[in-house]
């Protein structure tokens, strides 16, 4: 799995936004739906981060604008 900054993951309701991508750590934006602006900042190691990521699907920018506004 390649991370990159500003990617959405969708894990069951809720979405993560990496929003700072460092070597070995992020800084992650948990939200309730893609295009929010609510939601709660975090920090992981990548590989706290990648285990969260379990079974998540990366969202496409098309299912993203797509997604009905919060």
């Amino acid at each position: 799995m390649k991370l990159q900054q500003s990617q959405i993951w969708k894990q069951g309701d809720q979405y993560f936004r990496i929003v700072r991508l460092e070597r070995l750590a992020v800084e992650y934006k948990a939200m309730p739906g893609p295009n929010s602006k609510r939601g709660t900042h975090h920090h992981a190691t990548k590989k706290e981060f990648c285990r969260l990521l379990k079974g998540a699907t990366l969202l496409t920018d098309v299912e993203i604008f797509l997604a009905p506004p919060e």
